[in-house]
């Protein structure tokens, strides 16, 4: 058994720890709060965005489509990964680069594969293995549909210049502080609405449906991924105010472990220093 300084030295560590733990996990309480209403307020604008696109879109002929939904064969494909800058949050940051490993080495085996990192920790464990074209992780910094859409437009030109035949999006998506969803959402081209498109009996266009669409798209573009990025932002602070919760109630259940380690260590010191008095002193009277 340690001695009573050695547990008296960890106790001060773990209350120091749980401290840590604690405060983190108030601050990350507070963040949650903002980015929870700023991505609950955007995705019925973003989702009604979406599919109006798609269904505009399906109703083009195919020699009329636009730049941005033509499909072709599946050579090169480009990843934007969505990670933190950060840790401490639990599996949040792992479950994204192991979904993004499996998509580079299992459904685009036969592809040339390269990443866009959004995320300190993402380029950090994508860069080992495959080719990452660009770390944005800065747009953490100044989270603004902007900045976002500078990297949208990045993304866009890419594809318009054939650089790349599919970009798909891998990111969390918030559900709750405690469950997010691991999202591989397309992003080009363009998926249409399965199905029959009948959108002549609900719109008129003026001046022309084409016309229409080739303005919607890049908005809608910028808007999708301003979503992920939010939706990831959210979910990051979901799962460490989690993570820290658990490490916080980790640490206050094994402070309190060693707290009565340390009585029961007291204890049997100061019985043998009672026993060897009471030795000494039957010792003396003999």
């Amino acid at each position: 058994m340690a001695n009573l300084k050695e547990i008296r030295n960890r106790i001060s560590s773990v209350s120091s720890t749980m401290q840590i733990t604690s405060a983190m996990k108030m601050v990350s309480a507070a963040k949650l709060k903002k980015a929870q209403d700023a991505i609950t307020a955007m995705r019925p604008y973003a989702n009604k965005l979406t599919e109006l696109l798609q269904s505009l879109s399906a109703t083009l002929d195919a020699d009329s489509g636009s730049k941005f939904s033509s499909q072709r064969e599946i050579n090169n494909v480009l990843l934007v990964a969505i990670t933190s800058n950060r840790g401490l949050c639990g599996a949040f940051n792992s479950n994204i680069i192991k979904e993004s490993n499996r998509l580079i080495s299992e459904q685009y085996a036969n592809s040339k594969v390269s990443v866009v990192a959004i995320g300190k920790k993402a380029n950090d464990a994508l860069k080992k293995n495959t080719e990452i074209i660009s770390n944005k992780s800065e747009v953490f910094d100044d989270l603004t549909f902007n900045n976002v859409a500078e990297i949208a437009e990045m993304l866009m030109d890419k594809f318009v210049a054939g650089e790349y035949d599919k970009i798909e999006l891998v990111y969390n998506k918030f559900k709750n502080a405690a469950t997010q969803e691991i999202m591989t959402e397309q992003f080009l081209p363009i998926v249409p609405v399965e199905g029959d498109a009948n959108t002549n009996t609900d719109y008129i266009f003026e001046p022309s449906k084409m016309e229409i669409v080739e303005a919607l798209i890049p908005k809608a573009l910028k808007t999708q991924l301003f979503k992920a990025i939010r939706d990831s932002f959210a979910s990051e602070h979901g799962a460490r105010m989690t993570a820290m919760h658990k490490a916080t109630d980790n640490a206050t259940e094994l402070r309190d472990q060693l707290k009565l380690t340390y009585n029961k260590a007291r204890q049997a010191a100061i019985t043998n220093e009672i026993l060897e008095i009471v030795g000494g002193a039957e010792a003396l009277n003999n």
